[in-house]
């Protein structure tokens, strides 16, 4: 039987926990786990913690965890992934892939051609349901540590704040990707569902960024970083 695996937004350590109320709920309310239940949780910092169910109530559940071990690795590219903002599904189908083929950091990006638009409430309302859509993609694909997800930005913003070693804007008439020196830190570019503008893209050049080709077929917003990441961590990565 496969062990339940959760993350917890607190530090853990060896002992005994009362977890967060919303853990809590999905333990004893929609999974119905008992008392003796054995449990593996982590915290994002690396480390994975065993242990079994103490007490299981409506709104409390306590968890005694006697067992610490390293997480799994992380891939020694490090990966910033500036993913044009996209509608619901598409945007969320982004963040759950890209966080199982290991990015870092994510940060939507808002540009010319983008049919989403985030204000105040409604835009901390997102950030918070892609920060669980990776959480949840963590909790399945066995990874201890948590992407950053941060607020949306405009181009011109992301495009001033990126000092990775490699930085790569995706463009269906380019070098293909193999072709760049293997790096430490990367940074991708992908557009919207309206695909970046010819000064978008010329834009990203003037800022460090060099264009990359995945093959002659044009891929949907949703699907670039699925490949792009693939193949990165295949050429410089763990895989």
């Amino acid at each position: 039987m496969r062990l339940s695996r959760f993350f917890i937004d607190a530090p853990l350590s060896l002992g005994e926990h009362d977890l967060p109320e919303a853990q809590a709920h999905y333990i004893g309310r929609v999974l119905r786990m008992a008392p003796g239940d054995a449990v593996q949780l982590f915290d994002g910092s690396g480390q994975e913690y065993l242990g079994q169910l103490l007490e299981v109530g409506k709104k409390t559940v306590r968890v005694s965890l006697d067992q610490a071990l390293p997480g799994q690795a992380e891939s020694p590219l490090h990966i910033h992934l500036g993913q044009g903002l996209s509608r619901g599904e598409r945007m969320d189908w982004a963040i759950q892939k890209a966080t199982e083929l290991g990015v870092n950091v994510i940060t939507p990006i808002v540009s010319e051609r983008c049919e989403v638009r985030l204000k105040d409430e409604r835009a901390d309302k997102r950030l918070a349901h892609w920060r669980q859509v990776a959480i949840s993609a963590c909790e399945q694909c066995g990874r201890s540590s948590v992407p950053t997800i941060n607020p949306p930005v405009t181009l011109a913003e992301w495009l001033a704040a990126c000092d990775e070693t490699l930085k790569l804007v995706l463009h269906p008439v380019a070098e293909p990707l193999v072709s760049h020196a293997r790096p430490d830190r990367l940074a991708f570019l992908i557009g919207p569902e309206g695909g970046l503008s010819d000064a978008e893209v010329e834009q990203a050049k003037a800022s460090g960024f060099h264009a990359a080709r995945l093959g002659p077929r044009v891929l949907r917003t949703e699907t670039a970083p699925v490949v792009a990441l693939a193949v990165a961590q295949q050429l410089w990565g763990d895989f």
